[in-house]
């Protein structure tokens, strides 16, 4: 794992950004309260600080004028919650691009699940179809944007070149997540998915302490939980009296461990894109070159699983060639199914292209902040969609009641995003910093 602290070379995006700046007193340095100090660069004549990166700290030391790195001494670091800061004339803060990728993943996410539940009208009977042909779509869309972004020079040799080895670790974790969600979502009722998915939020705090050295504020923490909470209650208010036991422990136990590895998966992507701007030196990673790679191993590890997956659903391996014809069949509405496949194949289509922006979008929120941010973003797509379904929705029929529970539970979880997002006042977060 890379350290708490890397250390930007040469400091060259701040020394080329901060032109006007006026020099600082000789062997003086840069430390990182300074760095995320506004006043401290406006003072010097700079413009906005802009937040680049989450776990970069950046020190410099200037004598009579050029910089000299500080070699054999360990850079100075505080616990900060935004760790690096650069400095640019006319720059947009960070917090603006973070608050517009929130905003489009919860529009995507919940267009993803009410998609979703449109699609299966004219598929109820082959949604093992459905899931094979997205697999399928997401490798042939993926590779085909990265071509098209390598011929742009968006990708470069240097990305393509990185080791493959923690893609294909994608690629095992999203097919095991894959196999056990549809093993226990089998069994399980539809209520308790939902409640059993918080779950995926708990897992990303710890992995991320764990294997990134991030650390959370207690507000964070306690907003998390909140969060939690209120889509519990949003959710299994408008469900019947059944428990999560009703299905047997084992099932539940096997639903939380898929939650993990899709935690295990998106931390995972959140190391790549922080080694990734290590080893190309200030650079970041196209999110289309981990899309993309981390999709076909994730394709090929699920063709390995394919007989065991296609028992899950209740299909004879023997009998998976003749059933996919059939999906294919009622997806193109062609033939004998067209009768049965009413709104095929414009609602599956919509689905695929839909969950395809979802991914984008999700992966590209957590590029510029972190797992747990693009967790809670798709956390609050729940409630949203809970109260779409009670609406009068095409080929859905008579529309859900709205659950008792609902209007209270989204105010919860509403109340734990502002509490998440609360930060405390600059002068006791820098004494925190420096008392620890």
């Amino acid at each position: 794992m890379s350290a708490c602290c890397h250390r930007v070379a040469s400091y060259a995006t701040v020394a080329a950004a901060v032109h006007h700046v006026n020099p600082l007193p000789t062997t003086s340095s840069v430390n990182c309260l300074q760095v995320n100090n506004r006043k401290f660069w406006q003072r010097r004549g700079a413009g906005a600080v802009v937040l680049r990166s989450r776990r970069w700290v950046i020190e410099a030391a200037f004598r009579g004028g050029e910089e000299v790195e500080k070699r054999g001494q360990p850079p100075r670091c505080y616990s900060l919650d935004r760790e690096a800061v650069a400095v640019e004339k006319g720059g947009v803060d960070r917090r603006t691009e973070v608050m517009v990728a929130v905003a489009a993943t919860v529009v995507l996410g919940v267009g993803n699940r009410v998609l979703y539940k449109l699609a299966l009208v004219p598929l109820k009977h082959y949604p093992f179809f459905l899931a094979q042909f997205a697999t399928v779509g997401y490798v042939i869309v993926y590779f085909s944007i990265l071509y098209l972004r390598y011929q742009a020079g968006k990708v470069t040799d240097e990305m393509l070149s990185l080791p493959q080895s923690p893609l294909i670790a994608i690629g095992l974790l999203e097919a095991l997540a894959a196999a056990s969600g549809m093993a226990a979502g089998a069994i399980l009722s539809g209520a308790a998915i939902p409640i059993l998915s918080q779950s995926f939020l708990v897992w990303q705090l710890g992995l991320s302490y764990i294997f990134l050295g991030r650390k959370y504020r207690f507000n964070q923490l306690f907003g998390c939980f909140v969060v939690t909470v209120g889509v519990v209650i949003t959710v299994a208010s408008g469900s019947g009296t059944g428990s999560l036991m009703d299905a047997g422990l084992f099932w539940s136990i096997l639903m939380i461990i898929s939650f993990f590895l899709q935690a295990a998966d998106t931390v995972l992507k959140e190391t790549i894109f922080l080694d990734a701007a290590q080893r190309l030196k200030g650079g970041t990673m196209d999110l289309f070159v981990v899309n993309s790679f981390g999709s076909a191993y994730q394709a090929l590890f699920l063709c390995l699983l394919l007989p065991f997956l296609s028992n899950l659903w209740g299909i004879p391996f023997t009998q998976l060639p003749s059933y996919l014809k059939d999906g294919a069949a009622c997806f193109l509405n062609i033939g004998v199914m067209t009768n049965r496949c009413d709104g095929a194949p414009l609602l599956p289509l919509l689905f695929v292209i839909v969950n395809m922006g979802f991914n984008i979008s999700l992966l590209h929120l957590l590029k510029i902040s972190s797992a747990v941010v693009s967790c809670l973003a798709s956390t609050l797509s729940v409630p949203i969609s809970v109260f779409l379904f009670t609406l009068p929705l095409p080929y859905l029929g008579a529309p859900s009641l709205l659950p008792r529970g609902f209007v209270g539970g989204a105010a919860i979880l509403v109340v734990g995003l502002l509490v998440y997002l609360w930060t405390p006042p600059q002068n006791s977060s820098t004494t925190q910093s420096l008392a620890s």
